[in-house]
Parts: structure tokens; C-alpha cells; sequence
């Protein structure tokens, strides 16, 4: 039995399953990645590969609903959501295809030693290891950024969400990619293991769990391949006293119920200054009891599923323990009976530091409530974390919050909003939440060939 399975978790009825690839499917596409990336499409001229992304980005654009529909039957993300993902995705292409040409434009560097520039090259095949939370928009993370720069990318998707995979892989050779540029692997993770021992591999992109990205990046480290992380958050919240409060709890209520909570850079750990917690504890509360669970295709609902009934029984493993060890669950705290992998909007109070709940992140619909007396104290409390990938400052003073978010010990920082992402943007974080960055200018270059060139004397 393959594990590729298509769920819905709004119902848990199995949709469709997926065939695993065997040792000569890999193998073959292994060989066509790489004849690609010794071929005039991966090293010749870039417009190709730019009219590809074009393309890429028209089909997705005209396929919005039908995309979305798949997103939300197969993990639970509500319509809207699942129609605004696959939006950003059609942006990521079409913002790679008119800005990947200068990105990639020799940069000169004036030295003594002589005219000098380095340019940029593709590196040859990486493989990509990607998670169900955000199913195409994590693909077209790594997918536009290589192909513009000629990388050939093979992705094993997480095994939930088989026919996103398998979308996304059908769109790109629509688009006029050729065989190699982007392929498809319903494979385990011994084959990942072994596809990044191969010579032919010279990167590895992963998007998932700590205890994923350490067993990718050992592998990686083993066979002296690059790797990029970006793994879990523990995101801040902070709200100050001089907060616009109704505007903070409005995206703070969003931000913690967006996608079921199963978001990397969703606010998790909110810090309330003392004059103003209980007043916006309240207000946070009532919004989050107001959540409307039902079918995630129903625009009514505003409370999907987790993605899984694995996910669903980790989050009830989770809040019990943390309650079992001092917490207290102030609203919530339960799975929500009946069919369907969902669980109450909670909110944890009184969490100390030797309670594990401090230093977990909660993959669903769970806040953890901090009052602190002073902004040193939220700093203090933001950077007491294993975790290092965004969070957000609440506050009027436009100064102040600069301060604060200089600061935080994260990747990314917002002031006035919750966090977001953008294809201009750098997406990636610090410590345990990974190294390296996606998107932007940035993102191109993470598995480029940066190469000098000097002509002396000049």
C-alpha cells in the first residue's frame, strides 16, 4: 500500500492514492535532470527559462479556483486561503521571470588586482524535500529561483498532498519546461538519503520539522552538499501599551487561526505588556471562541481541519501535557468531536519556563499568553526560544518598535502587521528554525555558482 495518500480531513475519506516510485524511476530521473543541467537550457541563455516561468505564471493565474479546490479537499486550508496561496504562487513565477535576469547580472568588484566580477552559474540537480502546510507555494519557492538560474529541481512532496504534487508537476511541463527541469518523486526518505549521496546532486532545499531538517542537513553535511533549511517557528506576537488593541487582536485572531495554526511564521507566543493584557486577553478571546468550524470549501467557515489525524492527535498529546504541567487553558483545550481532524481555538495561560509547552511550537489552532512588565522583558522573553524565524511588534510608536525589532533574535520582523510573505521578500530564520533564504534577490543566489573572474592588469 502506497503511503502517497489523498485524505480529506474535513471527513477523513480517502480520495485517491498514489503509486510509489521505484528504484529505476528515480534513477532515470536522476539522469534526465542531469543531462539537463549539462545542456544549452541550463547553462545558454536565460530567456528560455524565463518565458517558461511567463507561461507558468498565466496558466496558474487561470487555474485559481480549480488548484485551490484540490489544496482545500486535500489538507483542510479553508477556500480563501487556498485561492490567496495559489495567487502568490503565480506572483513568485512571474516575479522571477522579469526579475531574474538582473538578479544574475554580472556584479563588478573594483580591486587592485585587475578588472574584476563574479558571475552567476547554476551548481547542476538539488533536491527539494517540501511539507503539505502551504502545498504549492512551498514548490514554486524553489522552483522559480532554479529555473531561472538552470538548476534542475527534484521534489519529494510530503506524502498527504499526492495530487498538489502532482498539479504542480503537470503545470510546469504545460508551461514548456523540458523533461528534467522539475520532476516529481513519491519516494521515502532512505531514497532522499541516497539521492543526496549521489555526485550528480549538489544541493539540497528542505521546508519542514527540526528532526526532518537535522537528518537532511546530516546527510547533506556527510556527502559535502549545500543545503537550506527553513524549519519550525516560535513566533512573537508582542503587543505594547500604546498597541492599536482592536487592529492587534483583529490579525492576531487571524494569525493564529489562519490555516488551522499550521503556519511556520504564525504568531504563537503572545507577549502582552502588563497595562494593557487583561483588556486585550478579553477581546482575543472572544475572537478566537467565535471561530465557525464546518467544511473548509464553504466560505462560512472560518475554522478548518488540521491537516491530519496525526496532526490533530500530536496537538491533543501537546496541550495535555502542557495543562498536566502547570498551564492553564483558558478557553479550548479539546479536540472537537465528530468527523474531521479538528480542534478548539485554545489559549494557554501560566506556562512557566520548565513547562515543555515553553519551548514547543503548537502546529494549530493554540495561543501561549505572555505578560511582561517592560519592552527589555519582551525582548528577553522573545529571544528565550530555540526558534528564530519571524514575529511582529504592536505598537504606536514607529521609533520604539524599530528599536524592539532590531532586537529580536529572528529572521524577520513586522511592525503594525502580522507576519507575511512577498516574492521581493527574503523568507528564512536563525537557530533551530534553519539557515539560508528563499525569495528575492536572495533566494536566486543561495545555489548559485558566485564565480570570480579577474583579468589582471586592466
Amino acid at each position: 500500500m502506497s503511503s502517497y495518500q489523498s485524505v480529506n480531513p474535513a471527513n477523513n475519506q480517502l480520495l485517491k492514492t498514489w503509486p510509489e516510485h521505484d528504484a529505476a524511476f528515480v534513477s532515470q530521473a536522476l539522469e534526465k535532470a542531469d543531462r539537463l543541467y549539462h545542456s544549452a537550457w541550463s547553462k545558454g541563455d536565460i530567456q528560455p527559462r524565463l518565458q517558461v516561468l511567463k507561461k507558468l505564471a498565466d496558466l496558474i493565474d487561470n487555474q485559481v479556483d480549480e488548484l485551490a479546490a484540490i489544496a482545500s479537499r486535500e489538507m483542510g486550508k479553508l477556500i480563501a486561503q487556498s485561492r490567496g496561496e495559489v495567487k502568490i504562487c503565480a506572483q513568485i513565477a512571474r516575479y522571477y521571470a522579469e526579475h531574474g535576469e538582473t538578479f544574475l547580472k554580472p556584479q563588478p568588484y573594483p580591486s587592485e588586482l585587475g578588472e574584476a566580477w563574479v558571475e552567476y552559474h547554476p551548481v547542476g540537480t538539488l533536491v527539494a524535500v517540501e511539507p503539505w502546510n502551504f502545498p504549492y507555494y512551498q514548490l514554486m519557492r524553489v522552483l522559480a529561483p532554479n529555473l531561472a538560474l538552470g538548476n534542475p529541481v527534484l521534489a519529494k512532496h510530503a506524502n498527504i498532498v499526492p495530487h498538489c504534487a502532482d498539479a504542480f508537476e503537470k503545470l510546469v511541463a504545460k508551461a514548456g519546461a523540458p523533461e528534467g527541469a522539475w520532476t516529481n518523486l513519491f519516494v521515502t526518505t532512505d531514497q532522499i538519503a541516497d539521492l543526496i549521496a549521489d555526485d550528480r546532486v549538489q544541493g539540497v532545499a528542505l521546508t519542514g520539522s527540526e528532526r526532518a531538517g537535522s537528518a537532511v542537513a546530516q546527510q547533506a553535511g556527510k556527502y559535502l552538499k549545500k543545503s537550506t533549511l527553513e524549519l519550525g517557528g516560535n513566533d512573537v506576537f508582542v503587543v505594547l501599551d500604546d498597541a492599536d488593541i482592536d487592529e492587534a487582536v483583529r490579525q492576531g485572531a487571524q494569525a493564529r487561526l489562519s490555516n488551522c495554526g499550521q503556519v511556520c511564521t504564525a504568531a504563537k507566543r503572545f507577549i502582552l505588556h502588563e497595562k494593557i493584557a487583561d483588556s486585550f486577553l478579553t477581546k482575543f478571546t472572544a475572537a478566537l471562541q467565535s471561530a465557525m468550524p464546518g467544511d473548509p470549501l464553504d466560505e462560512k467557515t472560518t475554522l478548518g481541519p488540521l491537516s491530519s489525524m496525526d496532526a490533530r492527535d500530536r496537538l491533543v498529546k501537546q496541550v495535555d501535557e502542557a495543562v498536566s504541567k502547570g498551564a492553564k487553558a483558558i478557553c479550548g483545550g479539546n479536540k472537537i468531536e465528530g468527523a474531521g481532524c479538528y480542534y478548539q481555538p485554545t489559549i494557554l495561560t501560566q506556562i512557566t519556563r520548565d513547562n515543555p509547552a515553553y519551548f514547543q511550537e503548537f502546529f494549530g489552532p493554540v495561543a501561549q499568553v505572555y505578560v511582561v512588565r517592560d519592552d527589555s522583558a519582551a525582548v528577553a522573553l522573545a529571544n528565550d526560544s530555540h526558534y528564530g524565524l519571524g514575529g511582529s511588534v504592536w505598537t504606536r510608536d514607529i521609533a520604539r518598535g524599530k528599536t524592539m525589532a532590531s532586537q529580536i533574535e529572528t529572521g524577520m520582523v513586522f511592525i503594525n502587521s502580522q507576519s507575511d510573505t512577498a516574492a521581493e521578500l527574503p523568507f528564512g530564520g536563525v537557530k533551530r528554525s534553519g539557515y539560508g533564504r528563499e525569495l528575492s534577490d536572495l533566494g536566486i543566489k543561495e545555489f548559485a555558482n558566485q564565480k570570480l573572474v579577474v583579468v589582471a592588469g586592466q
